[in-house]
Parts: C-alpha cells; structure tokens; sequence
C-alpha cells in the first residue's frame, strides 16, 4: 500500500509538472533587452541564383533562409503540377540598427518558365522609416478560365530589393515559406466572385482578463497566440513583438495597439508605433499609419477586413484578397527606435485589443487543411498565450515526465519483485528438511 501511494505522489509531481510548463504565458527577456528577429530553427539554408536556371528548387511544407543584397534580384524554383494552389513568402529581415529609407522593401513574385508573371506583392517602407521584419507573398492558384501559370511545369520565385542610396549597404536575411492549399471538397459549388460587402463598424472593446499579460514574441516563428482580450505586455524602442490569433472561416478580426503615457517626456515623435497583419501564408493583409506619440496615451486601430472566406480571392483589393483562408492572423507591433532618443530605452507599457468576431463555419477543404485551419488546440493555446515552440516543448516535456513516472513505478515494481525472490529464497533456505525438501511441498513428485 505504501508503494501505492508512493506511485501516487510521483504521478501527481508529473500532472503537476505538466501543468506548470502548459500555464507558461510567453517567451521570456531580461528587464530592457530587445530580442532579434527569431528564425525557424529548422529552416535550411538556401542561396538565391542571380541566375534562373541555376536556382534550387523549393519543397512544399519547408522554410528556409536566404540573404538578399541591396539592388539585387534573386531566383527560387518551383516544381509544380496542374492542380496544386502554391503560396511562397518572404519575410525581409534588415540588421537591426541599420537604416531604411521610404520606398525601400521587396517585391516578390511567381513567374512562369516564360517569366509571365502569375502574381506579385511589395512590402514597402514608408513613413515609419525604421528598420524592422516585413513581409510579402506571391502564388500560383489554378483558375478555370485563366491561361496564364495554369499549366505543371518549373515556375520561378523572385524576390527584389529596392533601396535607396541613403540607406545602409549590409545584407537583409530572408525567411521563405512555401506552402501548397489543400485541394476543394467541393469545386463547383464554390462562389467564384469577391463580396460585395460585409461588417465594417468596429465591436465593443472586447472585456480585460484577469490574467492578462502576455509577452511577444520576436518573429512568425515564436508568435505569441492571443484570443479575444485586452493584453498588456512591453515593448522597448527599436523591438518588434509579435503575436497570432486564430480567426476561422466566417470570422473576422479586429486589433488595436496602445502606448501608456510617459514622464520622461513630452517630444513629438512621427511614426513612433507601427502595426501590420499578415495571413497564415504570411501574405501581407494590410497595416495602419504609424502612430504619433507625445508623452500622452495613444491608439491606432487596423482598418477593418472581412470575414475569412474562400470567395475574397476574387478581389482586386490585396486586403481582402489576403483574408482567403482560415488560420493563424499574425500581428506585429513595431516602436520606433527614435522613441528612445526623447524618452529613452526602458520598455514602455504596450496595450493589444484583439476581438474575433462571428461564428466559425466549415471548411471547404477536402481532407486535412494544414495550417489553413483552426483547430481545437489552436484554440487551447491561444486561451494559454503559449507560441508554437512552448507548446511543443510542453508535450515532449508531458512525454519525458509520463516516460519517467513509467520508468519509475516499473522500477519499483522490479525492484519488488527482487526483494519477493531473495525473502523466498532464504525462507527456503532455513526450513529445509533433512533430506534437503524445499519448502511448501517443493515440485510435484513423478508419478
């Protein structure tokens, strides 16, 4: 019975364990450091070809990491069929530090082998001319009555960089993604043109949680996960923090990001906070004008976007356009590095109101949607603010631990059962007979 209870109190340990690495709230910094732009650990490297016929070919599912020169044009390939939508994006990463001109970004684009060109999105900066990751898509999607990138065959990816003479020489990193959509349950009965409209006004703030901090994080790869709530976290001059919201089809989401006010200060500062949206391709959904700050508290609101529906690719507008599928929405919140020169470096209190409006609806997909879905654990993280990486680490530590507990009890039971055999072999060993008869009998005598 004590080792009953004993096994008891190890098990309890483990649930303990397990619950205490689930409640993490976020990725952890030290008072006043500002994190760099966190990469895909798993992404591979990959050098662009100036070149298109020596550029390497890219695999659906995968990440990967490149360098882009300033002027300079780069070449990725694709492998494909007549029947997959494809989605390729790059998030540009310039050093921190570094300066940036208005107008300086990436174009990135998918061309056919006959550089016809299937689609093509910038990500620009323009008057918050700082530093920071920003982030661009382009795809080949099959269309009924298109003739343009319909056919299988090699198709290439290229990313531009523009920029100014005035802006810093060093290389920006690139982060690429590539994804393929899963195929339609259903092709003819889907709608084949854009809204015409859809709710526009702005929800009631959505109501504060009593645990309501959560700690960004420092790229696409460690976004911290939000639902629907009044967040405070902090964000230092110079930092972006990022954050991503599950928003299902037939939902819609709305963001607003706030600075607490300051004492150090009372200097106008232009473009002092700078928010973006970006889909689960990372296809850019849109971003606000850059918020001015004077010591005072101050909001800027994303405009609003429809709901997500299979039918918004059918606009011309890349806004809506961008809201095609169901998934994780990232939001990124920039403050400007020059903030620190008026009010220094310490973190300032950073306020994010996200509200997901609507009721979810089904997916038009056949079959496993990948990450163009919304999924009850996404659900689950975005309650516990965990990011992708804590919640991995959190089953493979559930697993080490429950591996553990088993090791544990089975080596008590062995260690029982050690114990059982040696008692049994000196009980035998001191109530032998004089003919040297085991005890109990011994083995059934031969007939």
């Amino acid at each position: 019975m004590k080792r009953q209870r004993s096994r008891g109190r190890v098990t309890l340990a483990a649930v303990a364990a397990m619950c205490a690495v689930a409640a993490l709230p976020g990725p952890a910094w030290a008072d006043g450091e500002t994190a760099a732009y966190t990469f895909d650990p798993g992404a591979e490297a990959v050098a662009g070809a100036v070149v298109n016929t020596d550029a390497k070919a890219l695999k659906a599912g995968s990440v990967y990491r490149s360098s882009i020169k300033a002027g300079e044009k780069l070449y990725y390939r694709l492998n494909l069929d007549a029947t997959t939508n494809a989605y390729v994006s790059a998030v540009a990463v310039p050093k921190s530090g570094g300066k940036v001109a208005y107008g300086d970004g990436i174009t990135v684009s998918v061309r056919d082998s006959s550089d016809l060109r299937c689609s093509s999105e910038d990500a620009r900066f323009e008057s918050a001319e700082y530093p920071r990751p920003i982030a661009a898509y382009a795809y080949r999607v099959v269309e009924k009555d298109s003739g343009t990138c319909q056919g299988p065959g090699t198709y290439n990816v290229l990313v531009e960089r523009e920029s100014k003479a005035t802006s810093g020489p060093e290389d920006w990193e690139l982060e690429l993604r590539y994804a393929t959509e899963p195929a339609l349950a259903d092709d003819a009965a889907m709608p084949t043109e854009a809204p015409e409209d859809w709710p526009s006004a702005s929800p009631a703030p959505p109501t504060p949680a009593t645990d309501n901090r959560r700690q960004g994080g420092s790229g696409y790869y460690d976004a911290t996960s939000l639902e629907t709530g009044e967040w405070k976290d902090e964000i230092t001059p110079g930092q972006t923090l990022f954050y991503r919201v599950p928003v299902d089809w037939g939902q819609q989401i709305f963001a607003t990001a706030g600075l607490g006010n300051s004492t150090a200060s009372d200097e106008y500062i232009s473009g002092a906070l700078a928010m973006a949206l970006d889909n689960p391709a990372l296809g850019h959904v849109g971003n606000v004008s850059p918020m001015a700050y004077s010591g005072k508290p101050a909001s800027v609101s994303l405009d609003p976007v429809p709901p997500v529906a299979y039918r918004n690719r059918f606009d011309a507008g890349s806004s809506v356009s961008a809201m095609r599928f169901a998934g994780w929405y990232y939001l990124s919140v920039t403050l400007s590095p020059k903030v620190a020169e008026a009010y220094g470096d310490k973190p300032f209190p950073l306020t994010l109101s996200v509200k997901v409006e609507g009721k979810a609806e089904g997916t038009p997909y056949a079959g496993d949607a990948g990450i163009f879905a919304v999924t009850d654990k996404d659900k689950d993280l975005a309650r516990s603010g965990q990011s992708g990486p804590q919640a991995a680490e959190s089953e493979s530590n559930t697993m080490k631990l429950v591996g553990a507990a088993g090791i544990g009890a089975g080596a008590v039971l062995v260690l029982a059962l050690g114990v059982w055999t040696l008692l049994a072999r000196r009980r035998a060993a001191t109530t032998t007979d004089g003919v040297g008869q085991p005890p109990y009998g011994g083995p059934p005598q031969a007939w």
